[in-house]
């Protein structure tokens, strides 16, 4: 019945793109022939759970899901897992989907890049058009780590001018961490309108391409790049151009950031650990 209503919304939306929809709760259904796929049904963490509960959980959903990819869906369907814990969740569908491509997945990062260029702008005074080469690093939580280093407005670059570490630390770097649980603590529920751009921004991105002379954010299987061994599903600069994303290589790494980036990649080393079991062969 909740689903009826969704699609009666969509109807109500006119969308001049949308020609038709088919109601599925079989993945074997949803997923045939789909060129892409957006995996956004997750199960919430309720009262008492463990975050390892909670990744069992989802597993048991995102698992069979790359299975389906992997049995009926387009040779070069692009996969976006917006469910979170994100980057887990995409690990495991891509775990289960062995016939297509680890680069066929990715898990949202464009929120927390949208939410850094946001904060940047705002600390600057310059319209968020302006802000470019953010990136966001490692993993859709709270140890996730917002880089500004590279950013820059107007082709100049902005820390110099900012060099304030206080305010990156308490202020930039924490407010972009925890800005999912400030807005559940401001309107009692998760980021929704939000999550839903930065799911279409990715997605436009990917297919229509990044815009010249910047990066955008993407969960990505990592490659050894940067020093995060192959192995999860981690936050990287990307360019996107004819349909598939490349890793922006060679920016240089502070000590300050090499920090940053080991303790996020530390939680998703845990994260995959928890649920290797469903992670294939």
């Amino acid at each position: 019945k909740a689903l009826k209503g969704v699609m009666m919304e969509l109807d109500d939306c006119a969308f001049p793109l949308l020609a038709g929809m088919v109601p599925a709760s079989d993945p074997m259904v949803a997923f045939k022939d789909v060129q892409v796929a957006l995996l956004v049904g997750a199960r919430p963490r309720g009262p008492g759970m463990e975050r390892k509960d909670l990744l069992e959980a989802n597993g048991k959903i995102f698992a069979p899901q790359g299975q389906a990819l992997d049995r009926v869906a387009d040779r070069n369907v692009k996969v976006l897992v917006v469910g979170n814990p994100a980057n887990t969740n995409c690990l495991i569908a891509m775990k289960n989907a062995p016939s297509l491509k680890p680069s066929q997945f990715t898990g949202m990062m464009r929120l927390d890049h949208n939410r850094a260029v946001s904060q940047l702008a705002q600390k600057v005074g310059r319209p968020v058009s302006s802000i470019r080469k953010v990136t966001v690093w490692g993993n859709h939580s709270a140890t996730q780590y917002p880089d500004l280093f590279q950013a820059e407005a107007d082709g100049k670059k902005l820390w110099p001018a900012i060099n304030d570490q206080a305010w990156l630390e308490n202020n930039f770097i924490a407010t972009v961490q925890k800005r999912g649980a400030a807005i559940i603590d401001a309107r009692g529920l998760s980021s929704a309108a939000s999550a839903a751009n930065a799911a279409i921004d990715h997605i436009r991105d990917w297919i229509s391409g990044s815009r010249d002379g910047d990066w955008v954010t993407m969960g990505v299987p990592s490659d050894g790049s940067y020093g995060i061994p192959a192995g999860v599903i981690y936050g990287y600069p990307v360019t996107c151009r004819g349909g598939s994303y490349q890793l922006v290589k060679g920016l240089e790494i502070s000590e300050f950031s090499r920090k940053r980036m080991d303790a996020t990649l530390k939680e998703l080393h845990e994260e995959r650990d928890s649920v290797r079991a469903l992670l294939g062969k």
